[in-house]
């Protein structure tokens, strides 16, 4: 191991967290510097290498506990950070949002308070509705992390997402990177965008004309409506999935048709990059965005994706809780 690895390393496990990251909650990517960004990044390498090691059972959050409060259906993002906390020694609290004194009226702020007041240092939240965890921000003393708003934002799957684009390519300077799919609704899309283009790539947009704005101009996103004719100039593909729960109304006439012009297949990858790299956030529906040949073929790091939204979350813990006391 080289000597920067090991320091790297070493500053890992002191729980030494750097001066240069002060924030105390993580809401959004938009609100982060390229200098924040790629310091979470930065440690989540750390580890990964760690775990690869077998060093599955670090103490860095010894005494810490961390509580997921979800109020939609997950299976990755959920499981993805309790097994974080977990790994840096933290103790976790899965809570029930349908059990709680929700149901009986209480605000969802009194309830958060009559969390924190039990002793726990960090929440992971997950809302419908856009803004949740800033109001929670606004009203807790402990640590909040955005697992997803409605379709604001998803900060964590935007950083392993492009930490796995990292991890394949180097850098993101310079590359072309397509969100495809429901761009509407999508808090995947919305953190991404903003995350690759701080880190220097171009983003391209792109889906039907209902679910894809041409206000992203404004922002320095392109768009487009057509998958065909963007392909041979992207570096990396990430297929959202259609969030038919978000929407009111059919934005296509079938599934079939979808599939039909932005599914990504085995005669589109023949017309990419000899490297084009396929991202899909999950859960992925086989033939609608993707075919199966495609998502488990060798231009696929979906469970890559899957592996570093780990590590990303064990290094979101550790920055917003390793200091305080």
């Amino acid at each position: 191991m080289k000597g920067s690895d090991v320091m790297a390393t070493e500053a890992v496990e002191l729980g030494h967290v750097p001066q240069s990251w002060t924030r105390r909650h993580l809401l959004g990517l938009e609100e982060l510097t390229a200098e924040e960004i790629t310091l979470i990044l930065d440690k989540a390498v750390v580890f990964k290498r760690l775990m690869a090691e077998g060093r599955k059972k670090l103490q860095l959050l010894a005494g810490k506990t961390c509580v997921t409060l979800f109020f939609e259906d997950s299976t990755r993002t959920r499981t993805s950070f309790m097994l974080a906390a977990r790994r840096l020694g933290a103790d976790t609290l899965d809570f029930s949002a349908s059990t709680s004194s929700l149901s009986k009226g209480e605000t969802l702020v009194d309830t958060a308070k009559n969390i924190e007041a039990m002793g726990v240092d960090v929440v992971v939240m997950r809302h419908r509705t856009p803004g949740t965890p800033q109001l929670l921000a606004q009203n807790l003393a402990c640590s909040v992390v955005n697992a997803g708003d409605g379709p604001h934002e998803h900060p964590t799957q935007g950083l392993l997402d492009i930490m796995t684009i990292r991890e394949r390519r180097g850098s993101l300077q310079g590359l072309t990177v397509a969100l495809v799919g429901d761009i509407a609704h999508s808090r995947t899309a919305r953190s991404n965008i903003w995350g690759l283009k701080k880190l220097g790539a171009h983003v391209i947009v792109c889906g039907p004309s209902t679910l894809v704005s041409p206000r992203w101009a404004e922002v320095g996103v392109e768009y487009s409506y057509s998958l065909d004719d963007i392909l041979p100039r992207v570096d990396v593909l990430n297929l959202l999935r259609i969030q038919f729960e978000r929407q009111f109304s059919r934005p296509f006439p079938s599934v079939r048709e979808y599939a039909h012009l932005y599914a990504m297949n085995s005669e589109r990858l023949a017309r990419t990059k000899h490297d084009i790299l396929i991202l899909a956030p999950g859960p992925i529906n086989r033939g609608v965005e993707v075919t199966p040949d495609v998502a488990d073929g060798s231009h696929s790091a979906i469970l890559e994706q899957v592996t570093n939204g780990v590590a990303v979350r064990m290094a979101v813990l550790w920055l917003l809780t390793g200091n305080r006391k």
